[in-house]
């Protein structure tokens, strides 16, 4: 998943999507020498990988969600 600028994490590399990618979920096929990145507009994009880190996780991190204050006080 895209942080707030529109960058990823992946093997150690970071990569910049661009603000209109904020917040997508976005497919990653990983090799040797390559990310693809599939957009959502059916526009795939090459990057050459700069590091030999493997992959470690292969589910992106679920959205964070308010959680309800619990200091006891009412408005």
């Amino acid at each position: 998943m895209a942080d707030n600028t529109g960058v990823i994490s992946i093997c150690g590399q970071r990569i910049g999507l661009g603000r209109g990618y904020a917040h997508h979920t976005l497919t990653i096929a990983v090799s040797d020498t390559t990310l693809a990145i599939e957009l959502d507009d059916a526009d795939v994009r090459v990057i050459r990988r700069t590091t030999t880190q493997p992959v470690r996780n292969i589910k992106s991190r679920p959205p964070r969600t308010a959680t309800a204050s619990t200091s006891g006080r009412e408005l």
